[in-house]
């Protein structure tokens, strides 16, 4: 096409990438693609939300305990899990252009597929076919950023991507009231499902190389893939799974309960809660991508990228402990207090998952998150059950505030308990160095 480079996957091709189209420079193509990142990360935390919104509805419709609602959302996690250990491998052998756009396309078929649930196995159903293909939305995402930033932008980067899960969980709650109001629940899927057809054409349109940054001087997408069997030889790989099998569970408990907690607590149903929802989701964007620039600015400033990120996601770990004042809060200072825990803890993830890209190369990025993410589908599937069987039995004793009262306590410790742990495995966040083949 005449005015536009043929620009292929840097994956497809041995040599440089060329410099990405866009008026003036580089710059402006990579910022784009970190917009089509944003978005197509709120479609998919938009097809996840929906469930939570439902619960309610759907509690008199199925008729299902907690504990069942809660083994709808391990079926998720665990299907999100098997899907990690192929989308790393895919995306690192193929590039994130491709795969990406396949993903998306059977995410959103699963979404538009809960449209016809009637039951619990129905639901169960839909959630394995939607954890399955959204498995490759974050490993894609970490690929293609460290494609195209250079280290110091990348925790903005990722910190600006990773605000569409937080988008979605705006957009849900303030859309799936009224249009499961006008038009059935089912059409709130139908909605959330076409929109991922939709991105597919604007990344297949705009993506077409992950240059790298300009600053780094090196092709970002080198074959210099770790193999990986020898990947979980490096206590840094473990520093990074310990780390997602302890806090994974947390975003889900907020995503997944938080709807019914203001429910069962407060007395506010979803059409009377979704301000106070709004509110949090929209503390945790904004507070949480200013966190995310912090270490990039010191890191600017000469600090030592380990120094740099170590000492921001400190800070945000102890920022989480404020979870343990909300019980004793009214609904809007308990709102603020979850909106600065959640950024906190949003901007946690954001440097932990910039430190993926510091230590390994690029060819095994995409690996590195999906072992790490197969290791928070793990407690991911355990925690939604464990939090299901807690309820009822508070519920069955006419008490089921304590049971959300013991499930916050947990989720405010698990900031310091991870960064702790994988500071014990990973004290430095240098390049990994490859031992020698036999």
């Amino acid at each position: 096409m005449a005015g536009r480079p043929d620009l292929r996957d840097g994956n497809e091709t041995g040599r440089a990438p060329i410099a990405a189209p866009g008026p003036g420079h580089p710059d402006y193509y990579r910022w784009v693609v970190c917009g089509l990142l944003f978005a197509v990360t709120a479609i998919n935390y938009t097809d996840r939300q929906i469930l939570a919104l439902l619960k309610p509805q759907l509690d008199r419709q199925l008729h299902w305990t907690n504990e069942q609602y809660g083994w709808a959302n391990a079926a998720f996690q665990g299907a999100y899990g098997v899907g990690m250990f192929a989308a790393g491998y895919l995306i690192d052998r193929f590039g994130p252009r491709l795969t990406y756009a396949v993903c998306v396309a059977f995410w959103s078929l699963a979404a538009l597929g809960h449209s016809l649930a009637a039951s619990v196995r129905g639901f169960v159903v839909a959630r394995i076919g939607l954890g399955l293909s959204e498995a490759g939305n974050f490993p894609a995402a970490i690929k293609t950023v460290t494609g195209c930033f250079p280290k110091q932008e990348r925790a903005l980067a990722i910190g600006l991507f990773n605000a569409g899960s937080n988008a979605g969980a705006i957009i849900a709650p303030a859309m799936v009231p009224w249009v499961a109001a006008a038009w059935g629940w089912q059409a709130t899927f139908l909605l959330a499902g076409s929109a991922g057809f939709i991105w597919i054409l604007f990344w297949l349109r705009w993506y077409r190389a992950t240059p790298a940054g300009p600053r780094e001087g090196t092709n970002a997408n080198r074959p210099d893939a770790i193999p990986w069997s020898r990947l979980l030889e490096f206590r840094q790989t473990w520093s990074f799974i310990v780390a997602k099998f302890v806090l994974d569970p947390v975003w889900w408990f907020f995503l997944i309960w938080l709807p019914d907690y203001f429910k069962q607590t407060r007395g506010l149903d979803i059409k009377r809660s979704w301000p106070e929802l709004v509110t949090i989701y929209g503390l945790t964007t904004a507070l949480g991508v200013a966190g995310s620039w912090v270490s990039g600015i010191w890191i600017g400033r000469g600090w030592s990228v380990t120094r740099a990120r170590k000492r921001a996601m400190a800070i945000f770990a102890a920022c989480m402990l404020a979870i343990l004042a909300v019980d004793r809060l009214g609904n809007w200072p308990a709102v603020w207090t979850l909106g600065i825990a959640c950024a906190a803890f949003y901007a946690y993830v954001s440097n932990m998952f910039c430190s993926v890209a510091d230590m390994f190369p690029a060819g095994s990025v995409a690996s590195v998150v999906s072992l790490g993410s197969v290791a928070g589908c793990i407690s991911g599937m355990a925690f939604p059950v464990f939090c299901g069987r807690v309820l009822d039995s508070f519920a069955a004793r006419g008490d089921v505030g304590r049971g959300y009262t013991l499930l916050l306590a947990i989720c405010s410790v698990a900031g310091l308990v991870a960064f702790l742990s994988s500071h014990l495995l990973a004290p430095s966040f240098e390049p990994v160095r490859q031992p020698a083949r036999a």
